[in-house]
């Protein structure tokens, strides 16, 4: 049972839900195309024990980044309610936020070259007397904020 199930007010219902983008598997698939070259043409530049080595330890390292990524994806929920904005990460270390509508001042969305191509970026919500800290890599930012400021 996802988080957001377990903390829905009675009568509450979710507006818009939100997540990480896929975009975080980038690194990760990097390290895997790099892992092909050392396999590939490894034995061109050195004898041929190393290349192997080489890039089984790349790859080591792009499952790690992959898994990493796959891990906050599934762990990382957002989501907007008719009363409130919730925002949970982690599994064992839960961290959440949670911000009444009626408390929202603004709702500032940063994209990069790259995050308007692919349609993520960075969210801040500003709220009376306190704020959320960014959330960075959020898939559809702008979604993301019309849902907000159109209540």
């Amino acid at each position: 049972m996802s988080y957001l199930a377990k903390v829905l007010q009675p009568g509450e219902t979710v507006q818009h839900q939100s997540r990480i983008h896929w975009i975080v598997y980038v690194p990760g698939l990097l390290f895997i195309c790099l892992a092909a070259a050392a396999y590939l043409f490894g034995d061109r530049v050195a004898p041929e024990p190393w290349p192997m080595g080489a890039a089984a330890a790349i790859l080591a390292v792009a499952v790690y980044f992959l898994i990493g990524a796959w891990f906050r994806r599934w762990t990382t929920e957002l989501a907007i309610t008719d009363r409130r904005i919730v925002f949970k990460r982690g599994f064992i270390r839960r961290h959440t936020i949670e911000m009444n509508m009626d408390k929202i001042e603004s709702v500032d969305v940063d994209q990069s070259i790259l995050g308007r191509i692919f349609d993520y970026g960075d969210i801040i919500v500003r709220g009376t007397g306190t704020g959320f800290e960014p959330l960075h890599g959020i898939d559809s930012p702008i979604e993301f904020r019309n849902h907000v400021t159109a209540r």
